[in-house]
Order: C-alpha cells, then structure tokens, then sequence
C-alpha cells in the first residue's frame, strides 16, 4: 500500500504524456520589459552581479524556480538567463549598453507539472529520489508478486504462463509497431 500513490501517479502520469493533445491550450505565455540597476550590470568593475541579477528578476517580476549555472550566459552587449522548474520556464535577457531587460514567462498548466515530475524535468535532487525510491518499491512489488505466485502451487503455472504471455506481447509490440 506504500506504492499505491506513486503506482497511481505513474500510471496517470503515463498516460497523459502518451496523450499531450487531450491537455493542449493550458500554456500561459507573459511577456514583460523594463529597466536594470546599473549597479548590477557591473559597468567599470570586475564584471556583472549575475547573482544579484537573477534575485532582483526574482523578486520583481516573481518568478520562481532555479537557474542552472549552463542557462546563465554573459557576453559583452547581453547577459540572459533561464528559471525553470516542473511546467515552467522564464527566459531573461539583458541589454547590457540600455540597461534594460526583456522577459518570457511560459506557464505550460497542472498536467505539464505532473508530466515534468514524472520525468523528473527541472525537478531538482530531492525529487530525483522520490523517482529512484519510486522505482526500487515498484520493482519490490513486482518481484514480491512474482514471489508469492511461486509458493501459490494451484495458481503457479497459469501465473507464470499469464507472465510470460504478456511479457511476450510486449516484445511484440515493440518488434511491430516501433519503429
């Protein structure tokens, strides 16, 4: 009963990415510009507060989610940056000579989220070992099953031959319809 919840949101989970046309039309895209404090920009110093940037972009515009340290980039005209968490991203680029900055907020709706963590997509670690606990439980499940039909002796070879049908449709499936 420990895997009932995460057996449930897999196979939901499952099914709406095999399906992502039921759930089209729930992205949100916000667009926004304005000014940057020149401070930041690091003009005549050592280089850009890129720490700073991304934290005033967070708290004035309320974006959320984290910023990889490969989405961040700085050149001499621009410095961009990305957010991004499960069913989310907020692109941000600066104009480094204007002062100005120029954002992309996408909202891709619940489902994006749930398909996002199903994936573990811009989920951070902690919920890649939710991923990890979820699978060595399932695959505790599955083996417990197996187990259990193998001291059963009245339901031993139809549970294995019942096994074994669909693991060979499966192969099959596979052999036949992917390309």
């Amino acid at each position: 009963m420990v895997s009932f919840a995460i057996v449930l949101f897999f196979a939901v989970t499952g099914l709406t990415l095999n399906h992502p046309d039921w759930f089209a039309g729930q992205v949100k895209t916000r667009q926004s510009q304005g000014p940057v404090d020149h401070a930041l920009l690091g003009a005549g110093t050592s280089g850009p507060d890129t720490r700073g940037l991304v934290e005033n972009m967070r708290m004035r515009e309320h974006l959320h989610g984290a910023v990889a340290a490969e989405d961040l980039r700085v050149d001499e005209s621009e410095i961009s940056f990305s957010f991004k968490a499960p069913g989310y991203s907020a692109d941000v680029s600066i104009d480094r000579q204007r002062g100005s900055y120029e954002l992309t907020e996408v909202r891709n709706g619940f489902v994006a989220v749930l398909n996002d963590l199903h994936k573990g997509r811009d989920s951070g670690k902690a919920w890649g070992w939710v991923i990890d606990v979820s699978a060595v439980l399932l695959t505790l499940v599955s083996l417990t099953g197996l187990l259990i039909l193998w001291f059963i002796y009245k339901r031993r070879a139809s549970g294995l031959i019942i096994a074994a049908a669909g693991t060979a449709l499966s192969v099959l499936a596979y052999k036949m319809f992917v390309p």
